[in-house]
């Protein structure tokens, strides 16, 4: 999820730019487990415990490097048999987790195809297992020139390994990268790297800064 922080940029050079690598939850499809559990706890300090402490975003990670569904659930029942029935919703009820696609980002991701001047990819902290659901609702995510994704190569962000698979994988260089998602601590690890960034907000906020990059994205 973004933080509060302002917008960020990082050594940026528009024209050294060849390649975006875009992250995709928050940033393209919008994701957010409140939206199930908001009809489970009628209490929202209740339901913002529940994340803080059983199904925390560090245990969910745990997933996204390809811990499986099973043994994560399990693993959370045992401890918490007190909360089986919130917990198994995390998985069973994944799918209505999935609010769409953030319209405003994909028609940026359009246009920035439709120049013709740059390579696009996306490296994303997501399950093996639940992937699959998004790349059938999405046909956007058939639009990449490649995809790495965590699940299946078992690391994540925001450790440097993972940026470097893609670019070995695709034969990009860091500098001549531009690397766009929501979490600053991804954002802080790629400029340690030497990618030049955006710390995304919003669509608008987005555009605004790929405009002032000179990165002409309007038709």
């Amino acid at each position: 999820m973004a933080t509060s922080a302002q917008p960020q940029t990082s050594n940026l050079k528009p024209q050294t730019i060849k390649t975006f690598v875009w992250d995709l939850g928050n940033v393209l499809v919008d994701w957010d487990p409140k939206y199930v559990y908001r009809t489970i706890f009628n209490d929202e300090k209740k339901m913002n415990w529940f994340f803080e402490t059983i199904c925390t975003s560090e245990w969910n990670e745990m997933q996204d490097e390809g811990r499986s569904l099973e043994e994560a659930t399990e693993t959370l029942v045992t401890a918490h048999p007190e909360y089986e029935k919130e917990i198994r919703a995390f998985y069973g009820r994944w799918e209505e987790m999935l609010g769409g696609a953030v319209r405003g980002t994909v028609e940026i991701f359009a246009a920035v195809r439709r120049t013709g001047k740059y390579r696009n990819y996306a490296l994303t902290n997501w399950s093996a297992e639940t992937f699959p659901i998004a790349r059938a609702r999405y046909e956007f995510l058939t639009w990449f020139d490649g995809i790495v994704m965590s699940g299946e190569e078992k690391m994540r962000k925001p450790f440097p390994k993972f940026y470097q698979l893609l670019l070995d994988r695709y034969d990009a260089k860091a500098e001549e990268t531009l690397f766009i998602d929501d979490n600053l601590r991804n954002i802080h690890a790629a400029k340690e790297m030497g990618f030049q960034v955006i710390h995304f907000q919003s669509p608008s906020q987005l555009e605004t800064a790929l405009l002032d990059l000179g990165i002409e994205i309007n038709d």
